[in-house]
């Protein structure tokens, strides 16, 4: 009885390995490398507001993926992924930041592959691949401190141009507004710096339409005919 248990379980395998051969032998692959960039289309609104963990969501691959001059994921080519986690806006202008996962790509045959791809391009994105608008405290102290001097060249300017009425004048102005601008300016770093302290940091929010630039973290070989 052992003896023919064997046999049944070595004829068994014989028969998977040969099933098995001919589909291997005849597949054929195209491999796109990592590193590849990618244009995607959001379909829908992604909002840290809104969404949570494990919600999913589609994007549009809007060109073409050529391998040896042959497409083998067209663009409309639909990528589906979901939110792998959102860390929630919080005071002293703490934002919220944004964490997605990319799933797979549906190929045109319709098969479904993994797939890996990273956020690039955005100067809002954590060193862990996290897309915010606003990171905290710091941030906004030099927001603010930008916008003082947005009002100090803005109000100098301004005099400048007032003293091209009279020849001369621009001597009297110019500084004046120099030193207008600089007391609001100023007024507004310290009454907006205060107001940061207790006020939440901005939601993260990606638009149905807005486009999103991957990289392709790890190659992806396509089945192809």
């Amino acid at each position: 009885m052992r003896f023919l248990a064997t046999l049944l379980t070595f004829i068994t395998l014989s028969m998977n390995i040969s099933f098995a051969l001919p589909y291997q032998a005849n597949a054929k692959t195209a491999r796109i490398p990592a590193g590849t960039k990618l244009s995607l289309e959001l379909l829908q609104t992604v909002d840290t507001m809104a969404c949570q963990e494990g919600d999913s969501f589609n994007l549009m691959l809007l060109n073409d993926q050529k391998v040896a001059d042959k497409v083998v994921l067209p663009a409309g080519s639909v990528i589906r992924g979901s939110i792998q986690k959102v860390k929630m806006a919080k005071r002293l202008s703490r934002g919220a930041v944004l964490y997605l996962d990319f799933d797979h790509v549906v190929t045109p045959t319709g098969r479904q592959l993994p797939i890996s791809l990273s956020v690039y391009g955005m100067q809002t994105v954590t060193y862990d691949g996290g897309i915010y608008r606003t990171l905290g405290y710091g941030q906004a102290l030099q927001n603010n401190w930008t916008k003082t001097c947005d009002i100090v060249k803005i109000s100098t300017n301004f005099g400048r141009k007032s003293g091209n009425v009279l020849p001369g004048s621009q001597f009297i102005t110019t500084p004046i507004c120099a030193l207008g601008g600089a007391i609001g300016g100023f007024g507004y770093l310290f009454g907006d710096s205060i107001i940061d302290l207790f006020r939440k940091g901005e939601e993260v929010t990606l638009i149905k339409g807005s486009n999103l630039d991957v990289i392709l973290a790890q190659p992806i070989d396509v089945p192809i005919s």
